[in-house]
This record gives structure tokens, sequence and C-alpha cells, in this order.
């Protein structure tokens, strides 16, 4: 699948938190149904063979609505199931060592938290950034808070398409206007919710809203 930046509008990562009586197929199909326009699947849990038997059938809904799906850290899952992409952590593997294995044509998404990361990541290959917490976040216990002029100032810094990350919601993500951002990424924001047809949607005219908010400004 071809990258397009504005695939990056409103990016969920899936989390089997919330499952209850679903299953994360069918969490994530409401997700893109409601608005989704990026799919990345995250597993820490799951062993290889159940991580690749899900990937397969969690790919077939994404291909079903042409969105792009990516997997999360496990380059081989990526590999093995044809995934759109992977994206990679500071832990994770090096950028410029996934980007050997997967390919020049597939997707390259990096997470970083300063402006050197975000340069470094870009000359290595990647498509876009993943920059956060820019909110307090309880879904990944040790992420530490990245402050508003440093996600400004890494968006000044790289010619790739920079999403924003972390406890970000209904509330608050108009708060992200102006810095440059493309898209967010939500993870709790749609799974839990109750209704994820409607949370996807809301969010996704939201994040619409700012951003054409901020092409007036920068316009006037």
């Amino acid at each position: 699948m071809k990258f397009d930046k504005n695939d990056l509008l409103l990016y969920a990562i899936s989390d089997r938190s919330w499952i209850g009586d679903n299953t994360l197929v069918s969490q994530i199909e409401k997700a893109i149904i409601g608005g989704a326009t990026f799919l990345q699947l995250r597993e820490k849990e799951l062993d290889d063979q159940t991580f690749l038997a899900e990937a397969k059938e969690i790919k077939n809904v994404c291909q079903k609505y042409k969105v792009p799906f990516i997997i999360n850290d496990n380059v081989e899952i990526a590999i093995k199931t044809d995934a759109d992409g992977v994206h990679v952590g500071q832990k994770d593997m090096e950028a410029l060592n996934a980007r050997k294995l997967i390919g020049m044509n597939k997707i390259l998404g990096v997470s970083v938290q300063t402006v050197e990361q975000a340069v470094t990541a870009e000359k290595k290959g990647a498509d876009y950034l993943g920059v956060g917490a820019v909110f307090p976040t309880g879904t990944k216990e040790d992420a530490e808070e990245v402050t508003r002029k440093v996600l400004s100032d890494i968006c000044n810094s790289v010619n790739i398409p920079v999403v924003a990350i972390g406890g970000i919601n209904k509330n608050n993500v108009l708060e992200l206007s102006g810095t440059g951002i493309y898209g967010i990424a939500v993870i709790s924001a749609i799974f839990a919710s109750s209704d994820i047809v409607e949370a996807s949607k809301e969010l996704k005219q939201l994040t619409e809203q700012m951003l054409v908010d901020d092409l007036a400004n920068i316009n006037k």
C-alpha cells in the first residue's frame, strides 16, 4: 500500500484490555467503520503462532476498508503477514535495521521524544514519527510526557509527518492545535469506549476540525 500522510489522521492502536465478550477483530472493524484511518496491531503477550493468525485476520479487515495495517515492534510477524509496515520504539529494533528487513516499499514508523531522535529516525528511513506522551496516560506505564514545545520543535525539525500519542481524548485533542502534527494516535479513547464506532467518529471529526483551523491560521 502506498503511504499517504493523510492516512495518519486518526491512528488507532489495538489493545485487548477492553475486549470483554467481543473479539479484537470486531472491535478493530468498528473503529475503522467509525473513522480510524490507520491501524497498528500491538500485542505484547501473545505467542508468535497466535499473533500470526490474529495478524492475518486483522490484515484482511484493513484491506477490506483500504486502511494501512502495521505491526508494532515485531518485524518478523510484519514480514510473514506482508503487513503494510512496522512501528518501532527507541527500545525496540533500531530503525535502520527495521528498514533493511522490511524493504523500501513498506511503511516504517518510529517513536521519538526528542528532536535529536526525530532527526535520526528520519535519516534512517522512517516514514512517520509517533511523539508522546503528549498528555498523562495510563495505557503505557513507563511513558514520559513530551511538552507542547518539544512536540512543535520535532514537527519543525523533520520533513516527514508526525502523529501525537499519549492520553489524547475528545476533551483535549483540540489543545494540540498549532503544533504541526498530521494526526493523533489513540488507544483507550477508542477501544475503552462502550460505543467504538461513535468514539472513532467523534475523534475523527475533532481532529479534522483541529487541522482545518491550523490551515486557516497559516493562511491568514
